[in-house]
Formats: C-alpha cells, sequence, structure tokens
C-alpha cells in the first residue's frame, strides 16, 4: 500500500491531524534554515521583549530567543517520542505475537516483565529513572519506552491469541506453513491498524510525560529548551508577559492534538 492510498482511506479529521503534525515539524526542524538563531543566547538587556523584527516570538526572562527555544523543545520532545514509541512497539510487537503464539515459558516470562513494570503506576517508574541519571535523555527515554512497551505487549499478546486459535491459523499449519510465513500473513495485518493507533496514542503520552516531568523540574536542567521546563522557568512572569508564557504551552496542546487527531480509525 503506497502513502497516497493509505492517505485517502483516512477520516477528515485523521487528514487534519497530520497536516497539523507535518506544519510543526516543518516549523521546528526548519528553524535553523530559516531562522538562524541561538536558543541558549543570553541577553539580559532584552529580557521578555514582545515580538519584534529581531524576535519573531518575544524573548525569554534570560533575553533568550522564544522561537528557537520553542522549535528546540519541539525538535527535542519528537526525537524522544519517535525513539520511545519505537523501542515499545518493536519489543512489544515481538514479544507479544511470541507469547501469545506459543505460550509456555515464553509467556510466563513476558507476562512476568509485564507486571514487574506494571507494579508502579507510569509517572512513579518514569521518575525512578530520571532519579537515577539526572539531565539525563536517555534515562528519560528508557523510561518512558519501558511504560509504553506494557500497552504494546498486552493489545499484542490479546490479539495474538484469538488469531492463533482460528481456522486461518490451523488451514496454515496443516499445509506445513511455518511461523514467519503465520505472522507475515495473518498475524501482521490483523495487528497492523490496531498498533497505528495505539502509537499515536502512545507518542501523545510520551509528549505529556516529558512535558509533565519538565513542569515539576525532574529530569533534564536548564538551559536545555524543554517545553515542561520552559513553562516551570517562564511561570513567574505569566502576568508581566503572558504570550511567552503561553507559547510551551500551545505547542504541546498543538502537538498532543495532531497526534490524538492522527490516532483515529481508518476506514
Amino acid at each position: 500500500m503506497n502513502v497516497f492510498k493509505l492517505f485517502n482511506k483516512l477520516q477528515p479529521v485523521q487528514v487534519f491531524g497530520t497536516i497539523l503534525l507535518l506544519l510543526l515539524l516543518v516549523f521546528a526542524f526548519l528553524q535553523p534554515i530559516y531562522y538562524p538563531m541561538d536558543a541558549n543566547a543570553q541577553n539580559l538587556s532584552s529580557m521578555l521583549q514582545p515580538s519584534s523584527i529581531s524576535h519573531w516570538f518575544g524573548t525569554d526572562h534570560f533575553g533568550r530567543d522564544m522561537l528557537a527555544r520553542v522549535a528546540s523543545a519541539i525538535r527535542l520532545s519528537f526525537s524522544l517520542i519517535v525513539l520511545s514509541v519505537g523501542f515499545a512497539l518493536f519489543f512489544g510487537l515481538l514479544m507479544g505475537v511470541l507469547s501469545g503464539y506459543f505460550g509456555g515459558w515464553i509467556d510466563f516470562v513476558c507476562r512476568f516483565l509485564c507486571d514487574i513494570v506494571m507494579a508502579l503506576p507510569g509517572l512513579l517508574f518514569v521518575l525512578l529513572f530520571a532519579a537515577i541519571a539526572p539531565n539525563s535523555f536517555w534515562s528519560l527515554y528508557l523510561g518512558i519506552s519501558l511504560v509504553l512497551w506494557v500497552e504494546f505487549f498486552r493489545m499484542v499478546r490479546a490479539m495474538t491469541q484469538t488469531i492463533a486459535s482460528s481456522r486461518e491459523i490451523e488451514s496454515s499449519r496443516l499445509m506445513g506453513m511455518d511461523f514467519f510465513y503465520c505472522f507475515k500473513r495473518h498475524f501482521l495485518p490483523k495487528i497492523l491498524p490496531v498498533i497505528a493507533t495505539l502509537s499515536a496514542f502512545a507518542a501523545g503520552n510520551a509528549v505529556l510525560a516529558l512535558a509533565t516531568l519538565g513542569f515539576i523540574n525532574v529530569g533534564l536542567r536548564p538551559p536545555t529548551a524543554e517545553l515542561g521546563l520552559m513553562m516551570t522557568e517562564l511561570f513567574p512572569y505569566y502576568y508581566q508577559a503572558p504570550f511567552i508564557f503561553l507559547q510551551p504551552i500551545i505547542a504541546v496542546f498543538v502537538l498532543v492534538l495532531s497526534l490524538q487527531l492522527i490516532s483515529g480509525k481508518i476506514k
């Protein structure tokens, strides 16, 4: 299925979400080209300045350019969710199919690992990794990935168990087809649509988790441009410069909204 056929199968709300996400990513990743400004360059003589020709989105309390910082924060958040969701999707799909198809000790080990992760609330689990290695991108990545992996694993395992008992699988087995053929021919086509929806939801949750950690001042540290951390830094100035304070909030809202719209069902 090529990109155009898939695009035609999307609902209008999904198309809108996709366009919204693409515009946001163009804004963030092309910022060094169309607006070559250092996100960490300080100018204390230009603190909390409104929008101008030299600073399109104004400046923060250290005189740093807000457009450059918001774009940098979006790049950071998107990079994290791609890595986290990709890791969780790969291992959740792999272990879920193996657990649901073969059962036995493989299922026992996978369910045991799942129970270990689920023993703590997701946010607390991520906080533990952030506390072990503060100001580390990889600790946040690993913590969020493990939390997201649980949802992928449980969903894929449940679907695999249902498909494994179907007549299609029984026919393939009687014809001597191996596991890889069954996975490609029967499991993957039925699991992928559900996984695509779950991935979009997981990506939105990853953005919110990262922003929440930054807002409570856990995880990454200044001067890193991160949306939640920017909210905390700018909160004391919300009355003096409300537009500056609202920019990271709007960025989180648009990013999560676009992912939630994309996660709608495909026709």
